[in-house]
């Protein structure tokens, strides 16, 4: 130990605790299928019926964006329009929409276009499950 030693600051120790994560109603109701989890976790939406906009606009924005060569914002569009499809159940649309969004971001594989009827099915039951009635 020098001299100096002692009037030097120590180094805090950082404890970092993480809390263990509380498991959501949707991680309990897709675990029991991991690739439809995997499929679903960052392209579904909870609860749809918070949004303001229908598919059908979500589609023609994404297209306009598209075509004024905006892709950053036609890929968000996308993404939106065809969480709105997977709400709506409507798989062909769920299929043309994510493949889009998928071109607009090569770097990203869609585990949904790998199992998309498998995928919106088991989220139509999750919507009716826990939106009950209330679905449109």
């Amino acid at each position: 130990m020098g001299l100096l030693d002692r009037f030097r600051k120590k180094k805090e120790e950082v404890r970092i605790i993480e809390s263990p994560k509380e498991e959501t109603e949707f991680d309990k109701f897709f675990s029991k299928d991991p690739d439809v989890y995997d499929a679903l976790k960052d392209f579904m939406f909870l609860d749809p019926r918070k949004i303001d906009i229908d598919l059908k606009e979500a589609e023609k924005r994404a297209r306009e964006f598209d075509k004024a060569g905006d892709k950053i914002r036609a890929r968000v569009w996308y993404k939106i329009a065809g969480q709105l499809a997977i709400y709506e159940g409507n798989i062909s649309k769920v299929k043309k929409l994510f493949k889009k969004y998928q071109e607009l971001n090569p770097n990203v594989k869609l585990k949904i276009l790998e199992i998309p009827d498998k995928a919106v099915k088991m989220a139509q039951e999750y919507y009716s499950r826990f939106l009950g009635s209330e679905k449109t």
